[in-house]
């Protein structure tokens, strides 16, 4: 049985870039939503004794299992896109992280740039995530609904869900706009930097 994990700061904590309003039904609508049907799914087969992450990879691009894998990778990908905000966020990363930006994209304002098409040009739902690959250089991808990075074996640094769910409230349509609130105030590169010390680690 999943639970929803708690959030790592206030609903309000955020504001004024995301505010409480869109927090309560990012959060308690559309994540729990996802929680429930995962375990709604999976109880009484074989899955309900299985992590996430296991979830995720067994159920893959197996169309018999598409509902369980949409709800399970939504669940992580909600999870991990609540640590990859941090109130007085944005600014750049140090040390390792920001010489690998440096030298996979040119520069940290090309990384901004990439990042920032790849949440514009995302048509329809889905996310735009900062990777390490499989030759352990940084790429950014953008993955539609439910996709995550994990299943293509890449180690997701940090993430921004562009679902119109989480920024309709307070953008509107202005996908641009958000995007570039959450580089300039919002991305958490702590929580980047850790996930890309694990990833050298490997």
């Amino acid at each position: 049985m999943f639970t929803l994990p708690p959030l790592p700061y206030a609903k309000n904590a955020l504001e004024p870039h995301i505010t409480a309003h869109t927090l309560s039904f990012h959060y308690d609508k559309h994540h729990q939503t996802y929680v429930t049907n995962l375990n709604n799914l999976i109880a009484n087969t074989d899955f309900a004794m299985l992590s996430l992450d296991d979830i995720i990879q067994k159920t893959a691009k197996l169309s018999e299992y598409t509902a369980i894998f949409n709800n399970a990778a939504q669940v992580w990908n909600h999870t991990f896109y609540w640590e990859s905000m941090t109130p007085n966020g944005g600014g750049t990363p140090t040390n390792d992280l920001n010489d690998a930006i440096t030298r996979d994209f040119g520069s940290f304002d090309a990384f901004r740039d990439t990042f920032k098409q790849a949440a514009l040009t995302q048509f329809g739902s889905g996310w735009a995530w900062l990777v390490v690959a499989h030759d352990k250089t940084l790429k950014i991808v953008k993955t539609s609904n439910a996709e995550c990075p994990i299943t293509e074996g890449m180690t997701p640094l940090v993430t921004i869900d562009v679902w119109e769910h989480a920024y309709y409230l307070d953008f509107q349509n202005r996908r641009a706009d958000y995007t570039e609130t959450f580089l300039t105030s919002l991305i958490n590169w702590h929580f980047a930097e850790s996930n890309f010390e694990k990833a050298k680690a490997v």
